[in-house]
């Protein structure tokens, strides 16, 4: 096999490099327009501008033989693919045409804090009819993904891949498939904006009916250890099997009718096509609103390479769970056949499916669980990273805690017992290693997203999204290199939007 620049690569579902989704110039990048955000991008001599537009706007999609009303960047779903090589400049042109406000957040960037994305912390909603430009430098090469910061527009179809190159890496796979997972509800007799109210209103059934979770007050003589808090004692590099899954059954609030891989239901799923001994690069993200998955690839055993963007060291692995907001990377070896690619949401019936064949044979039914479900199941938290990718080792200035709270009825969520709005932000200073230790009160699990930077897990391994078990807590190091107001908080966006959001302050 050839070894092939990323740039050739077909990437399924969205088209080839700079078809159409941007236009690039190697020239110094012109003065800023108006509209511009404050703390842009500055381009250097000779950086590479890769310029785009997005238009938000009500729009009708096929998501496979079911046609839904909902808000998207376009006509497609995902949305528009945004490729760029690490240390270009991005500049990007937002047009809203919705009937309401919007922003655009960079999802995993450690870019300026005026192009955040965050309406009243980075910048003015951009309200309708309005544009806005961000403008920013990516640096750093990974799996990254775009989307809304105001209310629930996440889950509509407001979302789409960001991926950052890394120009020292050599591209040794034949294809590369970038494979976005949601959970799916606008325009099926419900918006997402309804939803949020049955659950903030049903204070007397605890949310949506037959959901029952809720804080359990910190329980007295429950395991609040800090550390790993995926990690399970005796498992081997973090791998358990699917039925002892660490974060519970009780993983969402919101029972969905349809799961999608690339916005498409099983029932007519993306079909994958490559050659039996093929090598292919997956690029997995987490989109979903309200849901974690358990992924596998049937008939084939996976070597997660990268989390959030940065390298770790080769992990195979039957199946993986991702949290909302996370993704993964994996390399797979094709077999010769037709095999269900499946993501299964935790505690949640149905699941999302997209097809690979490189072969003859009739395609599996869409209700088809692959045997290694039934295996090992990676914990991402106990990856071990690339030496390249650790944070330089340093003892921590300043150590804080920070607990995670809420219950289901009343549907109320927070950090020390308060919603965002009445937060307390953490308060540091620049050039400080932070370490922060957060607990997890309640009985669900949470994914914990931070703005505008990386940290670092007790094994080194560098994340921005983490999913956090019941009764866990886990202590993450960040480096204040990068001042700013930055959010911190659950990406299950119906926790964030009931109040499981603060914030984090330093300035240069």
């Amino acid at each position: 096999m050839d070894t092939l620049s990323r740039r050739s690569l077909l990437v399924a579902g969205f088209g080839l490099l700079g078809s159409g989704a941007l236009a690039a110039c190697s020239s110094p990048a012109p003065s800023l327009p108006a509209g511009v955000g404050a703390g842009t991008a500055s381009a250097g001599a000779g950086q590479r501008l890769v310029d785009t537009a997005l238009t938000a706007r009500p729009v009708t999609l096929d998501l496979g033989g079911s046609t839904v009303a909902t808000w998207a960047y376009g006509d497609s779903l995902p949305g528009p693919l945004i490729r760029a090589t690490a240390g270009d400049r991005l500049r990007i042109r937002v047009e809203n045409r919705l009937p309401a406000d919007t922003t655009v957040h960079w999802h995993g960037i450690a870019l300026a804090n005026g192009a955040d994305g965050v309406p009243r912390v980075t910048q003015d909603p951009i309200a309708a009819e309005a544009t806005y430009t961000y403008d920013f430098t990516a640096p750093d090469p990974g799996t990254y993904f775009y989307h809304p910061h105001v209310g629930v527009q996440l889950d509509r179809g407001l979302y789409a891949p960001l991926i950052i190159d890394d120009p020292q890496e050599p591209g040794a796979y034949d294809h590369e498939w970038i494979l976005v997972l949601d959970d799916w509800v606008d325009g099926t007799g419900r918006t997402p904006d309804e939803v949020l109210a049955a659950l903030t209103s049903s204070r007397d059934n605890g949310g949506m009916p037959g959901m029952d979770h809720g804080n359990m007050g910190g329980m007295e003589g429950m395991d609040m250890s800090s550390g790993s808090s995926e990690g399970m004692a005796g498992m081997d590099h973090g791998a358990i099997s699917a039925g002892d899954s660490p974060y519970g059954d009780d993983a969402g609030d919101v029972s969905y009718p349809h799961y999608l891989v690339n916005g498409r239901v099983p029932a007519d799923p993306e079909v994958l096509t490559a050659k039996p001994g093929q090598k292919v690069r997956l690029r997995i993200i987490n989109a979903a609103a309200d849901t974690i998955f358990t992924v596998a690839l049937g008939g084939h055993r996976m070597t997660v390479t990268h989390t959030d963007g940065f390298p770790v060291q080769p992990q195979d692995t039957d199946a993986l769970y991702l949290g909302m907001g996370e993704r993964y990377d994996a390399t797979v070896t094709l077999a010769e056949g037709v095999f269900p690619f499946v993501a299964v949401p935790l505690g949640k019936d149905g699941q999302a499916m997209a097809l690979v064949r490189t072969g003859a044979g009739n395609p599996p039914p869409s209700s088809v669980r692959p045997a290694e479900l039934d295996r090992s199941v990676l914990i991402g938290a106990d990856l071990t990273p690339a030496d390249s990718a650790r944070l330089e080792a340093r003892d921590p200035d300043v150590s804080l805690d920070l607990a995670m709270t809420g219950q289901m009825n009343p549907y109320e969520w927070g950090f020390k017992g308060a919603p965002y709005g009445q937060h307390d932000p953490v308060q540091i200073q620049e050039g400080q290693r932070v370490r922060l230790t957060v607990a997890n009160h309640t009985m669900m699990a949470h994914p914990l997203h931070l703005h505008g930077h990386t940290f670092a897990l007790p094994n080194g391994l560098r994340k921005d999204t983490v999913l956090i078990a019941p009764m866990r807590s886990m202590a993450i190091d960040v480096q204040a290199d990068n001042p700013g107001n930055w959010l911190i908080h659950c990406h299950n966006i119906y926790h964030a939007e009931a109040g499981m959001t603060t914030e984090l302050r330093y300035r240069p």
